[in-house]
């Protein structure tokens, strides 16, 4: 794949802050190169579409399932020694 630079950013560099762009942990000017560059490089953006899918599928099947009120009663009741 040919690099390109696009938004004044390398597709190297985008790759190198991918993760953190996709967890907004960028500050404002970079993100607003990465921007710019997945709108100008096809590659980047399908590669950063793609990653950001894989992360958010992550968080949903990693996320806690709510636990009910009734367990939760259960839970604060044992742990207050009430029985």
């Amino acid at each position: 794949m040919e690099e390109l630079d696009v938004g004044g950013v390398r597709c190297s560099e985008v790759l190198d802050v991918l993760s953190d762009f996709v967890d907004g942990d960028i500050d404002d000017a970079m993100r607003t190169r990465v921007e710019a560059h997945l709108q100008g490089c096809e590659n980047c953006a399908r590669f950063g579409k793609s990653f950001g899918g894989v992360v958010e599928a992550m968080r949903s099947a990693a996320a806690p399932a709510p636990l009910d009120e009734d367990l939760i009663g259960r839970l604060k009741a044992a742990l207050n020694g009430d029985d």
